[in-house]
């Protein structure tokens, strides 16, 4: 077969499809994290339970306002950020692993659109409780199960999606990472309007939530119309079927025979593809994409811990009694490390250097240790134990921007090459490995976490 054959992505179809399912990976969880504050709020005005569910809707908008003394924290409401996050990674790690060694037993559809009307569904209960009134225990228990619900289905989608992507040319895992940096930008973007806007914290979080059932919805959308697309069946089948049954594959492809959602790994059963149903191991494989591997878990181990557990933490040292005292960490540290992080994570797009054989990656990726004690030296308040070297805001902001644009771009990178140093029939397994291993920095990123701040 001649590579004039190869079917092309009209209009960046697959392309768009990818980016938007990179998107609808992170973004509902990124709503989640940006309503914290209302989520903590609310845990410490829901211990009156004789109030009506207007009063209680009242006194949680009431407690937003920048003039109006806060209320005093319950127990709950002070451990909430803490437990969200163990909540979050442990399930991530889990179902992130479960996925790598089962997901050649369970149809790919379901494990995708199982996932997303799963996620639907959770957010659907999340806007429905936010007219709720719920007693203080009640509440927080609930919203852990959810947290924990969304981030289990959120590693099963997560790890499907780079296995979906690592059947197709290394630049279609790309905008799956483009997608979910992106997912960060708008989450930041609706904290500062909400704070420009002085929205009351009960609508901010209701339209948070309805906002990411909405991109879910998208989501799945994109996802049933994938296999419309020529482009996709095509790359698809190299996986089902040996060399020899490529042109039988073409042919079907031009008339549309091709199996729908659900079908797609029962379809063609071809002797030459009888092979790649035993398929390699899973230590076989990892042995041939442990650099890539342990680059994007080294990546993100130091990106979360340091943010934004550590950069969450830093005061203006020029603001005072300004407005930009209240805009700095919004616009500081969590818009500027997702502009920053969508930026490098599109720039593979454009650019795949150094190659994935390349010992420049690895190298790039160790020298990211630079980062931590740079940010560590920043005005991070308060502090016991090491001087303030980078006292203004500018420098915090640079490194920041440095910090945010290497984690995109090299986890981006790591993420493209991985399933691309196997063969095509074993490439989905290497996207879930892959997606292992980046759930797995995130974790570890998290116990380090603690450790970068008590060193400050």
């Amino acid at each position: 077969m001649t590579t004039s054959h190869q079917p092309q992505d009209r209009y960046k179809a697959v392309w768009l499809i990818f980016f938007v399912l990179g998107l609808g990976t992170l973004l509902p969880w990124n709503f989640f994290m940006t309503a914290t504050k209302y989520f903590t709020n609310r845990l410490d005005m829901s211990q009156n339970m004789s109030l009506a569910p207007a009063e209680v809707s009242k006194d949680i908008q009431a407690s937003a306002s920048p003039l109006a003394p806060s209320p005093e924290r319950t127990h709950l409401s002070t451990i909430f950020n803490n437990v969200m996050t163990l909540c979050a990674m442990v399930p991530l790690l889990i179902f992130t692993c479960l996925n790598s060694f089962l997901h050649q037993r369970i149809p790919q559809s379901v494990r995708i659109l199982g996932s997303l009307v799963a996620i639907l569904l959770v957010f659907l209960i999340t806007a429905i409780l936010v007219k709720v009134p719920l007693h203080e225990l009640s509440f927080f228990v609930i919203t852990m199960i959810k947290i924990m619900l969304i981030n289990s289905f959120g590693a099963i989608l997560q790890g499907s999606l780079f296995g979906l992507a690592g059947l197709l040319p290394a630049s279609y895992t790309a905008p799956i990472m483009s997608g979910q940096g992106l997912a960060g930008f708008f989450a930041s973007v609706a904290m500062i309007c909400a704070i420009a806007s002085g929205s009351k914290l009960s609508e901010s979080a209701f339209g948070y939530f309805i906002t990411a059932c909405g991109v879910i919805i998208l989501t799945i959308i994109c996802y049933l119309g994938l296999p419309r697309l020529e482009f996709y069946r095509y790359y698809r089948q190299l996986k089902l079927e040996g060399p020899g049954e490529q042109e039988t594959k073409l042919d079907l492809i031009s008339k549309g025979e091709e199996a729908k959602p659900g079908q797609e790994e029962t379809r063609f059963s071809a002797p030459s593809s009888q092979p790649t149903k035993e398929s390699h191991s899973v230590r076989t494989i990892l042995k041939s994409i442990l650099v890539p591997a342990f680059s994007v878990c080294f990546v993100f181990t130091i990106t979360i811990g340091i943010f934004p557990a550590v950069t969450a933490e830093v005061e203006s040292s020029i603001a005072g009694t300004s407005a930009w005292k209240a805009y700095f960490i919004p616009v500081s540290c969590f818009l500027t490390f997702n502009v920053f992080d969508w930026l490098g994570r599109s720039l593979t797009a454009i650019t795949m250097w150094p190659g994935k054989d390349s010992y420049w990656l690895p190298s790039l990726v160790l020298a990211r240790l630079a980062f931590v004690p740079l940010l560590l030296l920043c005005n991070v308040q308060p502090r016991r134990n090491l001087p303030v070297i980078f006292e203004h805001d500018a420098w915090f902001i640079i490194f920041m921007a440095a910090f945010a644009f290497s984690n995109g771009y090299l986890a981006s990178l790591c993420m493209c090459f991985g399933p691309k140093k196997v063969k095509p029939a074993e490439a989905e397994t290497a996207g879930a490995i892959m997606a292992f291993f980046l759930s797995l920095g995130l974790a570890l990123g998290a116990v380090f976490s603690f450790l970068f701040r008590a060193i400050v």
